[in-house]
Order: C-alpha cells, then structure tokens, then sequence
C-alpha cells in the first residue's frame, strides 16, 4: 500500500512536470502540488483511455502509454492554468 502511493507520487511528479512543459499557454500559474495532482490524473486516465484502444499487457517500457499518460497531464494542466488564471 506504501509503496504504490510512493509510486503514484513519483510517476505524478514526473508526468505531471512533463505535461506541464508540453502544455500550451501560461503555465506558471500552476502550483506544484496541483502539477502532481494533474501528473495523477494524467496517469490514471491516461491508463484508462490507452486501456480502451490497446492491449495493457506488453512486454517492456510501454513507451505509447506514457505518451498518453503525458499528454492527458498536459491538457489537465491547461485546463488548472485556466482555472487558476481566473481565480488570481
């Protein structure tokens, strides 16, 4: 249980970060912590969606989920920079 909210965290880190550098538009408005949360919901819904069209079990680094892991961050990340602008 530990270990797979340790990993949750430090895959969210990094793909949040990765789709905050490939998302559009201002992004510095986005706090770390909402970075991770978005790098969260990025892999989860990312899994899910890639889960819908492809096979989950292959063998090896799957390099095509992660993408879709990131991209999904990505427009998360937009969609918090959005929604922070208008709060500030």
């Amino acid at each position: 249980m530990l270990s797979a909210l340790l990993w949750a965290l430090i895959g969210g880190t990094i793909i949040g970060l990765l789709g905050k550098m490939l998302a559009p538009g201002d992004r510095d408005n986005v706090p770390l912590w909402l970075t991770v949360l978005c790098g969260i919901g990025g892999v989860l819904l990312g899994n899910f969606l890639y889960g819908l069209f492809f096979d989950l079990n292959t063998r090896g680094f799957d390099w095509w989920r992660h993408g879709w892991q990131v991209v999904v961050a990505a427009i998360l990340v937009s969609l918090a920079a959005g929604r922070t602008a208008r709060t500030r």
